[in-house]
């Protein structure tokens, strides 16, 4: 691709950032039950002291259906999204079981960049855990097929907005919470412009697996000027850096 149609792509999508709409998981099945994504009317019921469902899905103040930049890779706002809280309930799944997510509310618009997955262990009780305390796993992550030139997100869309995420089998039973992330690189040729849409979910995973990997602080996942971030997608990609610490292999 020329570089002047090359740079033209990286500013229209910087730009489309403030034209289109974004989302957030409205829904999942887990282990082949469905559960209630957070929506963001129950941001509103509880600003109202109205009753909302109590749900795994973490409480998140993306009013906006919308992301968290770059340079707040460091705050808190990176490892459930902003001023999140734990969900109330947990979500069984089984080691080697499969999540299936469901964003919306309204179809996905951005088909450039990775879908990541991690685990963290509450050691007890997840709808109390201190999410700055949270260590994180990487399980699964996807980033462009080199052939195709197809990203994760875009398989997404392909898929009806739905994306399947497998538990390793390995991993020891217990409480965690499952962190589920797209990462938009419309904007990523620009420092901050790529977007982070993290979700997360209370889970208890049965089983008999034993791995009990050592995570990351979500503080600690990102920085802004990392090359699978700060990152152009309009052009043929033929080594993505992937964001985050390494994948677990158990």
């Amino acid at each position: 691709m020329p570089v002047y149609i090359a740079s033209v792509a990286v500013l229209l999508g910087a730009l489309a950032t403030t034209a289109l709409g974004h989302g957030y998981v409205t829904d999942y099945v887990a282990d082949g039950v469905e559960e209630q994504g957070f929506l963001l009317d129950y941001y509103y019921a509880r600003k109202n002291g109205q009753s909302f469902p109590q749900i795994a899905a973490w409480y998140a103040e993306n009013l906006d259906s919308g992301f968290v930049a770059p340079d707040a890779s460091q705050t808190d706002d990176i490892i459930c999204h902003k001023n999140a809280e734990p969900g109330e309930l947990t979500t069984t799944v089984s080691a080697g079981g499969t999540v299936k997510f469901q964003w919306g509310p309204k179809e996905w618009p951005h088909p450039y960049g990775p879908i990541i997955d991690y685990l963290a262990a509450c050691d007890g009780d997840c709808s109390t855990v201190d999410k700055t305390k949270l260590k994180w796993v990487k399980i699964q992550a996807k980033g462009v097929d080199y052939d195709t030139q197809l990203w994760a997100s875009g398989e997404l869309v392909a898929n009806g907005n739905t994306w399947t995420t497998t538990i390793p089998k390995s991993i020891a039973p217990g409480n965690y919470v499952l962190r589920h992330e797209i990462i938009a690189l419309h904007g990523g040729g620009s420092l901050n412009g790529a977007q982070s849409y993290p979700q997360c979910f209370n889970i208890e995973i049965t089983g008999s697996g034993t791995a009990k990997p050592e995570g990351t602080l979500g503080t600690e996942l990102y920085k802004n000027t990392d090359p699978g971030i700060h990152f152009n997608p309009y052009v043929t990609v033929t080594d993505y850096p992937m964001p985050g610490p390494e994948l677990f292999s158990g």
